[in-house]
Order: C-alpha cells, then sequence, then structure tokens
C-alpha cells in the first residue's frame, strides 16, 4: 500500500510540476515589458513599386504646401495670392532615398507625435502625411504646437523637410511664382 501512495504522490508531483499552463502573472508582466518596446514595422528591402507618398504642410489649419507622388505633383503656398500647382516627378533615384530614409525612422510603425504639456506656441506647424507601402496605406499627422516635440516628430520633421528640399530643386518647383505676404 506504501508503495501505490509513493508512486501516486510521485505522480501528483511530476503532472503539477510540468504543467504547461502559464499564469496570467507572467503574461501581464511580459505584456508590460512589451510596452516599454517600440515594435518596429519591416519594409521591404527594395522599395516596392506601389510606394507613394503625399505631405501636406503649413502653419496651423493653413496647409496648402503638398507634395504628392500619387498625382505627381507639387502645391505651393502663395499665402496672399492662393496657391499654385505644378507637375513633379521624381527619379527612381529620389524616391528609393526617400523610401531608405522611411525605412529608417520605421514610418509604417507606431508614432508619438505629440507630448502633452501645458506650453502651446502660435503659429505651430502641421503636417499630414499618406504613405503607400507594399500593399498597406497609413495616414497620420503632427504638430509641433506643443513647447516640445517628440522623437518621432522631429524625425517626421526632418524627412519633410529633406523631401520639401528636393522638391524646391525641381525646374517644375521653380517654374511657381513667388509667395507673397506672411503668417502672423
Amino acid at each position: 500500500m506504501k508503495k501505490i501512495l509513493c508512486t501516486l504522490l510521485l505522480l501528483f508531483l511530476l503532472i503539477t510540476g510540468c504543467s504547461t499552463d502559464h499564469s496570467d502573472s507572467n503574461m501581464v508582466n511580459n505584456t508590460e515589458l512589451a510596452k516599454g518596446v517600440k515594435q518596429k514595422t519591416e519594409m521591404p528591402l527594395k522599395m516596392p513599386t506601389d510606394f507613394n507618398f503625399m505631405v501636406s504642410f503649413g502653419y496651423g489649419e493653413v496647409t496648402k504646401n503638398v507634395i504628392d507622388t500619387y498625382t505627381g505633383t507639387v502645391t505651393k503656398d502663395l499665402i496672399t495670392q492662393g496657391s499654385a500647382t505644378a507637375n513633379i516627378i521624381f527619379t527612381t533615384d529620389e524616391l528609393r532615398e526617400i523610401y531608405d530614409k522611411m525605412k529608417t525612422i520605421d514610418i509604417m510603425g507606431p508614432k508619438k507625435s505629440s507630448k502633452e504639456e501645458g506650453c502651446f506656441k502660435t503659429p505651430s506647424n502641421e503636417d499630414k502625411w499618406k504613405i503607400t507601402v507594399d500593399g498597406e496605406t497609413k495616414i497620420f499627422s503632427w504638430t509641433d504646437q506643443n513647447c516640445r516635440m517628440t522623437e518621432d516628430a522631429n524625425q517626421l520633421l526632418e524627412l519633410r523637410i529633406y523631401i520639401q528640399q528636393m522638391a524646391q530643386e525641381s525646374e517644375a518647383y521653380k517654374s511657381l511664382p513667388e509667395a507673397e505676404g506672411g503668417y502672423d
């Protein structure tokens, strides 16, 4: 009888010790750890054929400047004179450079675009983005109306300025009229 009881006790300990049931506390700890880690969204190594983007930018609600590869146009804010649009086509090399910069900052991944603070500045910049990569389209925006910008917002601003300078060097953009006036 002792032998049977010892065998049953040993089997009981063996079964409970080798359980594959994971406790909820381990899952909570893993989830909490994952919250602090920014997930990276893998973009294809090579620029996909459907890669396109549109960025509109300006001061506050006035986002008349637009660079749009979907339509092959660039629009310039002429301030008091409205806006003007020209056709622009980036070269494959230029698009590849832009794509590589977007890949570097994980543009298709999650972004924290603003810090909540009690400080606001006026006027403020606002950028609106639409990006298509490998069948996925992402739409988002950011503003610098708060006094401190996040690292993500700074990266997006640097990217937009890079693209803007590239567009401004084109003959199409140079042929557009000069802006008149200014924003307060």
